[in-house]
C-alpha cells in the first residue's frame, strides 16, 4: 500500500544548533479519512534511515493501524532522502555541511505540519518504533496539552551511553571507506556501506534468533546469504551522508535536552501525563528492557509491556514475524479502545 506522498515547505528552520534549515520540507504521506472533529489522527514517524514506504505496511485493516478507523500521518524525518537531507538541501549545507538536526528539531516541526495543514490542535496517539518511539516520546514530553497517548516500541526517552557505542560502530564501519573524505563520501562508499550492513547485522537480532537459524524462514539460503540480501543489500541502496546524519540525530536524541527541561530528565518524564504504553523487546540488544523500565517508573501514567521474542529489536516492527505483530496488534487495538 502506498498513498501519493505530499510535501510541507516549513520554510527556514532555526535549529537546535543554532544553524537554520533553509527552505526545510517534510514529505508525508496519509492513511484514511480525518473525522469531521479531527478526534482519530494518529500520528507515525519514520524510524532510523527507513521512509515511509518501508513502515506503511503495518496500516491496514486488522493490522496494527486501522485506517478505516484512524486517520495516520507519516512524516518522514529530516535526513531521510526524502524530507530535506544531505543529499537534496544543496549548497552550502549538502553533505558534510549538513545541519545537525535533532528529534527536537525534528518533532517541531511535525506539529507546526498538522496544525497548518490539518487544523489538528490534539491527536489522539503519537506511534513509533526505534527512532519514531524517540519521536514518540518527544511528543508526549513536548505537547502534554496536545497528545492524547504516546505508544513507543524498542525505543528510548534518551540514547544511553552503551547505545551510543553501538552507534559509533556503525559510523566507523562505513567512514573507514576512503570514499570518506573531509567529513564526507565523495562517491558511494561500497565497501563501507557493506561493512555497515555487517555490523548492524549482528545488533539488530538476537543471538537466540541466529542460534535458531531463522534466517532460512525468511528467504535465506544460508547465513552468509542472509548477511548478503539482507543487510549489505539494504545499506547499498542508502545514501551514505543521509546515514550519517540521522545517526547524528540519533545519538543526540534526549527528551529533556531542551529549554522547557533544561536536561531534566526526570522533569521530562514526569512531564509525559498522556496515557504511555512502552513496549520493549526483551532481546533487544541497544534498546534495553531495564532503561525502559526506569523510564516508566518516573512517568505519571505509563504501562510497560515487553515484547518476548527472539526477534530482537525487530520485534518493535514485526513484518516477517506474524505472532509478535499480533501481539503488538492487541495491544495497541487495548490501548487506543481503554
Amino acid at each position: 500500500m502506498s498513498t501519493e506522498a505530499k510535501i510541507f515547505e516549513a520554510g527556514d528552520v532555526v535549529l537546535q544548533s543554532g544553524l537554520t534549515l533553509r527552505g526545510a520540507r517534510i514529505v508525508y504521506t496519509t492513511y484514511g479519512t480525518l473525522a469531521p472533529d479531527k478526534s482519530n489522527v494518529i500520528v507515525y514517524p519514520t524510524s532510523y534511515s527507513a521512509q515511509h514506504t518501508d513502515i506503511e505496511w503495518l496500516i491496514a485493516p486488522g493490522r496494527i493501524l486501522d485506517p478505516s478507523k484512524y486517520f495516520v500521518v507519516i512524516p518522514n524525518m529530516f535526513g531521510n532522502g526524502l524530507s530535506t537531507s544531505p543529499s537534496n538541501i544543496g549548497p552550502p549545507y549538502d553533505r558534510g555541511r549538513y545541519p545537525g538536526v535533532t528529534t527536537y528539531d525534528n518533532v517541531m516541526v511535525q506539529r507546526r505540519m498538522m496544525r497548518e495543514v490539518f487544523g489538528v490542535e490534539r491527536v489522539k496517539m503519537v506511534y513509533g518504533w526505534s527512532m519514531g518511539g524517540q519521536q514518540a516520546y518527544h511528543w508526549g514530553a513536548l505537547f502534554p496539552e496536545s497528545v492524547e497517548r504516546i505508544c513507543a516500541l524498542c525505543t528510548s526517552a534518551r540514547t544511553s551511553e552503551h547505545n551510543k557505542v553501538f552507534l559509533e560502530g556503525v559510523r566507523a564501519a562505513l567512514t573507514a571507506d576512503e570514499a570518506f573524505q573531509g567529513g564526507w563520501f565523495h562517491r558511494q562508499p561500497l565497501r563501507g556501506l557493506r561493512a555497515m550492513g555487517r555490523v548492524y547485522a549482528g545488533w539488530a537480532i538476537s543471538q537466540s534468533w541466529y542460534r535458531e537459524r531463522l534466517y532460512l524462514k525468511v528467504g535465506a539460503a544460508s547465513l552468509e546469504d542472509f548477511l548478503i540480501s539482507g543487510w549489505e543489500g539494504n545499506y547499498l541502496k542508502k545514501d551514505a551522508d543521509n546515514l550519517l546524519a540521522q545517526l547524528w540525530t540519533w545519538q543526540q536524541s534526549d527528551i529533556s535536552a531542551n529549554e522547557r527541561y533544561k536536561g531534566d530528565l526526570d522533569a521530562a518524564l514526569n512531564g509525559i501525563i498522556c496515557p504511555a504504553l512502552i513496549m520493549p523487546g526483551d532481546h533487544d540488544l541497544y534498546f534495553q528492557l531495564e532503561d525502559n523500565a526506569r523510564e516508566v517508573a518516573r512517568m505519571p501514567n505509563a504501562r510497560l509491556l515487553p515484547i518476548r521474542s527472539i526477534w530482537g529489536h525487530r520485534a518493535g516492527n514485526p513484518w516477517q514475524n506474524p505472532e509478535d505483530e499480533r501481539f503488538v496488534a492487541n495491544a495497541v487495538h487495548e490501548f487506543l479502545n481503554g
